[in-house]
């Protein structure tokens, strides 16, 4: 054989050898394959036989066929074991073991027959909570021996409940909506579960026996046709929930409570109807409801109404046969409901009900229980001590004195922080006389909860105790660096009249001059953590006259009442134990952190609503005396008590002053403003309104002294064109009609309105006014320097007038003023500058905006800053200002409405001002 005939054999017999190992690899893959298909449909088939039952299996026409296969045999042998085991486990422990289940989840009257409890109002106080609700007893139709067992629902904060019915069971769902809210109303205090209940079908047939609960507001029977007013008051209440009590990370009311009382009552809402879908937006209302009423105790019982919510719901469906089923046991359990409770028990257990919920409301007490038998009967000589709530029906009171001098309250959003303090600033104004008892109250939330205290538009009474009243002041912390000051000096004032009298406290000032008006003094700062915000210099202020105030103001009759949400965070407070061992008197709403002493007096941490703590003894836990507080603010309350106190007050009493922060001030409605005459040598400009008790103006005395003139800084139109206009109007009050020129130099078209308005109100008022735009500024500022030139060296004809230039956005002109006489050399940024240096030494002054402190420099010559000696900065950055002021100005961050203000020859610090609205007519 050839070497070519050899290399050929052994190609073939190596292509042999593949096509042998290729064949029997694809015959092994086939038998695997097979192997498979037959393993998946005894699965499959195993899956469908066990997903269905064995005994719908042999039923089945289409698995007839495969059951009687030999490979499906052990199959289907296995499931009927497994069957038959099942229900023997079933029929020997399962009745007993749900029988136990259903008796701890549910105790007493949640499962209990009603001979054991039908007729007594509960105890419980929301704290433990049944898990199960009995409804009847089932039977599994399948089961070998069919034993009962009791049949029970989830309810409450756990799950809705939806019921259909047939015509002729109908009945049985009136019964077994009635046993389950008797079950529910009998389980706890009165009180604690409200009833809503909606019939299409008629208005006043529901549920009759549960009708004697109606007059203790316990159940509330709603029109057929307003529908949606209900579902507008569970939604209200939904977001009521939500905003006041669901805080703090809490996610249900049920977690608000804790381990305590429950803080806010169940509201089950049965609706009824008539196997008809509702409307389209009813229908998406009350579904929004299901979703969100859980967490904030609402519960929807639903009767024969079609309804789709995505949310945790039982249903319960009753057959014409008097039999029913419910998703809690399945569809292979027939469940016997229970009977209706006997027709003659159930109104009189509803009678019980309502008669301890009575008795309970009535112990508690009401606002008016807080009121004295006559109105301003007692003396405050001592102190004042006034009841706030009751505790088992007796009152609980808050005392001020020299042993308790200040009171410290704490509680979070939505704890009734609030209304406890109407209730106890009503208490106080009922008891004593404006001339015992004097009010001021400063709220730093966005809010105003203190603005009943003052006139307002739609009730002109005021609280006759007020004398100042803060609202809106969270972003004016300067406020309550105020108020402090002013407290701080009034001590001082007393302190001096002590003195002259030998006396040390006001008890003996008053008995030593009893013809003077001492009297006490309350301060309550709601919200007194923002004056400790930040590390600058108003928590420096507030933290040393909070200490004065807090450790000599006993002795002087001047008392404090702080309030806070989270006492926890307040830096610059805490760090004081001198202030804090002042504030004897504590008092803890729900909730409340570190009011008490820690941590050995948690009592407001399960506390319930509408209650506090009152602790006289530092927050020591036998100092403890729980109150529950009765509605302060309500119609009918407070507002009632205001207005009659009004009518009995002295003529001679002023209103209280009122600081709103959301307010723009009014010019004409500033007693300063009022206070200028024509006719004074020195004018008065007023800038703003200063942050202070007063409500003083900003003032600057425009002498005949290098640098008074006045700068305003910032971008912002409106603000700068606020100072400026009320710079002129108080300007041309102190001068006759025609007896100084104003000049007004609009350079940018977004001031214009602006101007025409300012002239418009200067020409009303008999005053020469001149407005220049850009092309007649060069004009008239060479103009101006030539007259002072002249008077400077004595060539003037006459003696220099009050001359005022107003200029609008003086930066927008500064390439214009810049440019040179080509015959003289000079500019008319020369001429400025001649006239901001010499102009106020000879009645001419400058009022002038610049859009930015570099702009305001580029027009002063370098380094220079002595002739703008007052300004007013708006949205610029404190750093930015260090060059025009001291080193205060470097706190200073831009606020909107709100301006900064320093006058180098008067103050060693800068002031926040508010720019005035000028108005049309302040003649």
């Amino acid at each position: 054989m050839s070497r070519r005939d050899e290399r050929r054999r052994k190609v073939e017999d190596s292509f042999e050898e593949f096509r042998l190992a290729v064949a029997a690899a694809l015959g092994n893959a086939s038998r695997q394959h097979r192997e498979l298909a037959e393993e998946r449909a005894r699965d499959m088939f195993e899956v469908m036989v066990r997903g269905g039952g064995i005994d719908r299996a042999l039923d089945d026409p289409l698995l007839k066929k495969a059951l009687a296969k030999e490979e499906f045999s052990s199959t289907v042998a296995q499931a009927m074991l497994d069957h038959v085991n099942a229900f023997r486990t079933w029929s020997e422990r399962g009745p007993e073991e749900l029988s136990s289940l259903v008796r701890s989840a549910s105790p007493t009257a949640a499962s209990w027959p009603h001979e054991s409890w039908l007729g007594d109002a509960g105890t419980a106080d929301g704290s433990s909570v049944p898990e199960l609700w009995r409804i009847g007893s089932g039977v599994v139709r399948s089961a070998p021996e069919q034993r009962p067992f009791p049949v029970a629902v989830p309810l409450l904060d756990q799950s809705h409940l939806h019921i259909s019915s047939t015509p002729d069971s109908r009945h049985q769902a009136d019964g077994l909506v009635e046993n389950l809210l008797l079950r529910v109303l009998s389980y706890f205090q009165p009180g604690l579960v409200h009833v809503h209940v909606w019939d299409v079908n008629q208005l006043t047939g529901s549920l009759p026996g549960l009708y004697p609960l109606t007059r203790a507001g316990l159940l509330t029977v709603h029109d057929p046709s307003r529908l949606h007013e209900l579902l507008d008051e569970l939604s209200d209440h939904i977001r009521r929930v939500h905003t006041s009590v669901l805080v703090d990370g809490h996610l249900s009311v049920r977690s608000v409570s804790g381990a305590g009382r429950r803080t806010e009552p169940w509201r089950i809402a049965v609706l009824f109807g008539n196997r008809n879908a509702l409307k389209e937006e009813q229908q998406q209302q009350l579904q929004r409801v299901a979703r969100n009423g859980l967490a904030c105790g609402i519960v929807l019982v639903i009767v024969d109404i079609p309804v789709t919510v995505n949310s945790p719901i039982e249903t319960v469906s009753l057959k014409a046969d008097q039999t029913a089923a419910c998703t809690m046991t399945g569809k292979h359990v027939t469940v016997t409901l229970d009977p209706p409770f006997p027709r003659t028990l159930v109104p009189r257990a509803c009678a019980i009900i309502a008669e301890k919920r009575e008795e309970r409301r009535k112990r508690f007490g009401t606002f008016n229980d807080l009121l004295p038998e006559h109105l301003w009967m007692e003396s405050s000589s001592a102190g004042v001590v006034a009841p706030v709530g009751y505790q088992d029906g007796e009152p609980v009171s808050l005392g001020l004195g020299d042993t308790s001098p200040h009171a410290l309250i704490g509680g979070p959003s939505g704890s009734g922080k609030t209304n406890f303090l109407y209730a106890l600033i009503g208490s106080l104004a009922a008891r004593y006389s404006p001339d015992e008892l004097e009010l001021y109250v400063l709220d730093f939330k966005e809010g105003v909860s203190f603005a009943q205290f003052a006139p307002g538009r739609k009730d002109p009474s005021w609280l006759p105790h007020a004398r100042l009243v803060g609202v809106n002041v969270n972003t004016d912390r300067e406020f309550g660096v105020a108020l402090l000051k002013f407290l701080a000096d009034e001590m001082r004032r007393r302190a001096d009249a002590a003195k002259q009298h030998e006396v040390t406290k006001l008890e003996q000032l008053r008995s030593e001059d009893p013809h003077g008006r001492w009297p006490r003094i309350v301060a309550v700062i709601d919200e007194f953590q923002y004056l400790f915000g930040e590390r600058d210099q108003v928590t420096q202020q507030a933290t040393q006259l909070l200490e004065d105030v807090a450790r000599r103001g006993r002795s002087q009759g001047i008392h404090l009442v702080l309030c806070s949400q989270d006492v926890a965070g307040i830096e610059g407070f805490w760090g004081k134990s001198a202030i804090f061992e002042q504030f004897t008197v504590r008092v803890a709403l729900p909730k409340a952190r570190r009011v008490l002493a820690e941590p050995n007096n948690d009592a407001a941490v399960e506390l319930p609503r509408w209650h506090a703590v009152v602790n006289h003894e530092s927050g020591v836990r036998h100092g403890n005396e729980i109150a529950r507080i009765p509605d302060s603010t309500s119609k009918g309350t407070f507002d009632y008590l205001q207005r009659d106190l009004f009518r009995r007050r002295g003529p001679e009493l002023a209103e209280p002053i009122l600081f709103d922060g959301s307010r723009v001030p009014a010019l004409h409605g500033v007693h300063d403003f009022h206070m200028l005459r024509p006719g004074d040598v020195t004018p008065t400009v007023l800038l703003g309104q200063v942050i202070d008790v007063a409500g003083s103006a900003a003032k600057v005395r425009l002498a005949r002294t290098p640098g008074r003139n006045i700068a305003v800084i910032g971008s912002l139109v409106q603000d700068a064109s606020a100072v400026l206009g009320a710079a002129a109007i108080s300007l041309g009050r102190q001068h006759h009609p025609a007896e100084a020129t104003f000049t007004l130099c609009c350079l940018v078209d977004e001031a214009e309105s602006a101007a025409q308005k300012l002239a418009k109100q200067l020409n009303t008022n008999g005053h020469t006014v001149d407005v220049v735009r850009m092309d007649g500024i060069r004009d008239l500022l060479n103009d101006t320097a030539k007259r002072l030139t002249a008077t400077i060296t004595g060539t003037a004809s006459a003696p220099p007038q009050p001359h005022y230039l107003v200029l609008y956005a003086v930066d927008a002109a500064h390439t214009l003023l810049e440019q040179k006489d080509p015959g003289t050399r000079a500019s008319a940024l020369d001429s400025l500058r001649t006239v901001l240096k010499h102009g106020p030494e000879n009645r001419t002054h400058v009022l002038g905006w610049w859009r930015g402190v570099q702009r305001l420099k580029s027009t002063l010559p370098p380094g220079v800053y002595d002739d703008i000696g007052a300004w007013v900065a708006f949205d610029v950055q404190g750093k930015e200002l260090i060059s025009f002021g001291p080193e205060q100005v470097m706190a200073w961050s831009p606020r909107p409405r709100r301006g900064l203000y320093f006058d180098r020859f008067e103050h060693s610090r800068p002031q926040v001002v508010i720019p005035f609205d000028t108005g049309e007519d302040i003649s």
